[in-house]
């Protein structure tokens, strides 16, 4: 058997009328999705974190390597 979990009535009100719109059997049923669509939301949020993280680094060198090859810069560097 499961813990037991204090909900505030709004909130199983809520549950209930959630309950109804999607079909599900229980209450626990759609707490068991609103968890999962959470799990994704904060998984995607990681990811972009990273990627953004990734792309700043990238984007940085990348920007040195562009000066390298401005034409000035090409021709200040030969002997």
């Amino acid at each position: 058997m499961g813990k037991p979990l204090t909900i505030k009535e709004e909130d199983d009100l809520r549950l209930l009328q959630l309950k109804k719109q999607m079909r599900a059997k229980s209450k626990v049923d759609v707490l068991r999705s609103a968890l999962s669509l959470l799990e994704q939301e904060v998984e995607k949020q990681l990811r972009i974190k990273k990627w953004k993280k990734a792309a700043q680094i990238i984007g940085d060198s990348s920007l040195e390597v562009l000066e390298d090859f401005q034409i000035p810069k090409r021709f200040e560097r030969l002997p």
